[in-house]
């Protein structure tokens, strides 16, 4: 199967089996969009979605946020990976967004990378998902599935990866196929013990097609 086949093969099985897919993170606008995708850096969705209900009320807005400091929002956040560090990115964030941005969550992947603890990859979510800029984000569930299935060709780093598939992809369906590469990993495709056996996508899985055993020896 050529590289071109297996893209056209596994985008048209995800449009028929996942027409809608989005992220899982509970949110109500932009600003809490990106506070709640830097929390989720390293950390589950879940869990993310369990504290940002108190957070969001006690923090309803950036100049709330600016106007507080690291010790306080931790006492809210402590429960995720690395509180310290998220906690301090939070209120420096907040600050910059009412001193640079008017108190306005920016749009662009550029301007939204100069926050603080706003890498790639958070600011491909935030552009795709709040404001349906064509962006396609790789986190570790992106990174592992697509080296996997063989749509990229053992990508060494999320941007190798990146590049790959906004290459092979539609414009029109980065953002979808964001969600759908997630919550492929999340749910079917898992790190430890993948469930290859009930995978839609395993006749056009290049490490399947390496590993399954040929039924002429089952």
């Amino acid at each position: 199967m050529t590289k071109k086949e297996r893209y056209s093969k596994v985008i048209a099985w995800f449009e028929q089996n996942m027409p809608v897919a989005e992220t899982e993170l509970r949110y109500k606008e932009p600003f809490q969009l990106l506070i709640a995708v830097i929390l989720a850096a390293q950390c589950t969705d879940k869990r993310v979605n369990i504290i940002t209900p108190a957070l969001f009320e006690a923090f309803p807005t950036p100049e709330v946020l600016a106007a507080s400091n690291k010790e306080a929002v931790y006492e809210y956040v402590k429960s995720v990976s690395y509180p310290n560090n998220k906690a301090r990115h939070l209120v420096e964030m907040a600050k910059m967004l009412t001193t640079e941005f008017n108190g306005k969550v920016p749009a662009t992947v550029e301007e939204l990378m100069r926050l603080p603890g706003v890498g790639k990859k958070t600011a491909n979510v935030i552009a795709s998902v709040a404001y349906k800029v064509p962006a396609l984000a790789v986190d570790t569930h992106v990174f592992r599935v697509s080296n996997r299935i063989g749509l990229t060709d053992n990508s060494k780093t999320p941007l190798e990866t990146e590049k790959e598939l906004t290459k092979h992809i539609p414009q029109r369906l980065w953002s979808i196929a964001h969600h759908w590469l997630i919550l492929h990993g999340r749910y079917v495709c898992i790190a430890r013990k993948p469930k290859c056996e009930t995978c839609g996508l395993k006749a056009y899985c290049k490490q399947y097609e390496h590993t399954a055993i040929p039924s002429s020896l089952q």
